[in-house]
């Protein structure tokens, strides 16, 4: 799937539209440069699942987590995670994963070490406020 936004409103619903279509397991992995739109497009997650939108940025935390009632959004940050020690060092391995869902920015750093079934959603900045995503991994989002 490919959509052009050209606020970050938009983008929010995109995103709210593909939250809502989430499931417990689920893995995200984010690619975009800064700015991109990464964390924007996380609140139109959050807000699909259920979670409000008080989503921030995760990158100096590594990790923010969106509780609900029957599901937990990991926000995961990993810009400055590049090796497999690294990785274990911030607990990624440890999290229930299966029951909840994940999203990780700087997923690049680490695919390595993900799951082959992973959702990925790639941010382009065509400029100031226009954005090209791009969602490969499931017919379910199509």
């Amino acid at each position: 799937m490919r959509v052009i936004t050209h606020t970050p409103e938009e983008t929010i619903k995109v995103a709210e539209k593909i939250g809502k279509k989430l499931q417990e397991g689920d893995m995200i992995i984010y690619k975009g440069g800064l700015g991109a739109g990464k964390t924007t497009f996380t609140r139109g997650l959050a807000t699909g699942l259920g979670l409000g939108d008080c989503v921030s940025s995760p990158t100096f935390a590594l990790v923010n987590e969106y509780q609900g009632k029957n599901i937990t959004l990991y926000h995961f940050d990993m810009y400055r995670i590049q090796t497999e020690e690294g990785l274990e060092s911030t607990g990624f391995f440890d999290y229930p994963f299966e029951d909840n869902i994940a999203v990780i920015e700087w997923s690049e750093n680490i695919i390595d070490f993900l799951p082959e079934n992973t959702i990925n959603i790639t941010i382009n900045v065509i400029n100031e406020t226009d954005r090209e995503i791009i969602i490969e991994g499931g017919e379910r989002f199509c």
